[in-house]
């Protein structure tokens, strides 16, 4: 059986969601397709327990429904997943779940887009419609580097994304690879809990608090220069937590937005981490090079080797569009992102579109589902 839409949405996070209510408002048909049996499965189902958006509501809610007065500034895992259940029963979203997509590609013949998803039963579906919109964002498939003799390891290895609490670590001498937020984050929550916590910091990076990249954005949107807010920004830093070198991090020579909007990573919020750090709480360490084979001995780049019970790989998400999207280079790279830079980033050729991977945070892709909405309208309307 083949369903025919005009609109075929993958993905049913953040960015999915904005773009059906996009839709919706606009009466334009669409199916919205999700590997997962919920939606948000990010925040539903791989993310710590006590996780909370770093930046202000008003920077995160997605398009026609503000976060409600109730809620903090900075919302909860747990709110945030509420928000997203009534955005989705407002705008009557219900994604056609455990639907993986294998195969997109424009058919010239028909100008539409064919799309074939497996199924939890192991059948195939089929799906035709005029647009495709990927909306599988930034994070989709979990990410851990290829260490020699990580698969012989003798203790507990698991990503970020299975972890939820420092809970049953205490005592333990635990690992946590990488130092973006989440690795800064969960290294706090097992300190927290009473675990003996090391962290790999690979590469330099920005410390901010959650007021001032807050400013940051509101300098922004003020349309103050990028370069200034970026200096700002790494002086208040270095009012904030002094010269931290010492401790083994390093500050990047660009400043914390423009990497961010050219590589996509983003400043640390510093939640209390620092503190850990400098009082030795949190041992920062270099780069991991290898695991010892058949034991629990971990070795790193400067040639030290230190014991631990667990290790926790922080280290990121890749995407996998390549594998499913045929024709997709006119809009997307290898790596999954945009081949033009914000704000053209959105629109590819023959109704292809992105929702969610202009690198600016949550606070964008609410713009990109209304550009797209509206572009599609505009066409269709003629």
């Amino acid at each position: 059986m083949i369903k025919e839409t005009t609109v075929i949405v993958v993905g049913a996070g953040p960015s999915g969601l904005s773009t059906a209510a996009c839709l919706h408002k606009l009466s334009i048909p669409y199916i919205i397709l999700e590997r997962e049996d919920c939606i948000a499965s990010l925040f539903n189902k791989r993310s710590y327990d006590r996780l909370h958006l770093h930046l202000a509501k008003q920077f995160c809610h997605l398009p026609f429904m503000p976060f409600p007065d109730s809620f903090p500034t900075y919302v909860s895992r747990s709110d945030f997943v509420k928000y997203l259940d009534s955005y989705a029963s407002y705008f009557k979203i219900n994604p056609e779940f455990r639907n993986t997509v294998q195969f997109a590609k424009y058919d010239e013949n028909t100008q539409k887009w064919q799309v074939k998803a497996a199924v939890e039963d192991g059948g195939i579906r089929s799906y035709v419609g005029r647009f495709l919109v990927v909306a599988t964002g930034e994070n989709c498939d979990a990410f851990i580097p290829e260490v020699d003799g990580l698969s012989e390891f003798k203790g507990e290895v698991i990503h970020s994304t299975e972890y939820k609490s420092g809970k049953g670590y205490e005592n333990k001498k635990v690992l946590v690879v990488g130092a973006g937020n989440s690795g800064m984050e969960i290294a706090l929550d097992l300190s927290e809990h009473g675990a003996k916590t090391s962290l790999v910091v690979r590469s330099p990076v920005h410390i901010t608090s959650r007021w001032s990249i807050n400013l940051g954005l509101v300098l922004l949107k003020l349309f103050m220069p990028l370069h200034l807010v970026d200096s700002l920004l790494v002086l208040m830093s270095k009012l904030m937590y002094g010269d931290l070198t010492k401790y083994g991090l390093h500050t990047p020579k660009e400043g914390p937005i423009l990497i961010k909007v050219r590589n996509g990573k983003y400043p640390v919020v510093n939640l209390g981490t620092v503190k850990k750090i400098k009082s030795g709480e949190i041992q920062v360490l270099p780069s991991l090079k290898s695991i010892k084979h058949g034991g629990n001995e971990v070795v790193l780049e400067n040639g030290k080797c230190h014991q631990f019970d667990a290790i926790i790989f922080a280290t990121g998400f890749k995407r996998s569009t390549h594998i499913w999207l045929q024709g997709g280079d006119c809009l997307l790279n290898k790596d999954g992102f945009p081949k033009q830079m914000y704000p053209h980033h959105w629109k590819g050729e023959n109704g292809l579109y992105c929702v969610g991977l202009a690198r600016r945070g949550m606070y964008i892709l609410g713009m990109d589902a209304q550009n797209i909405a509206h572009h599609i309208f505009n066409i269709i309307s003629k």
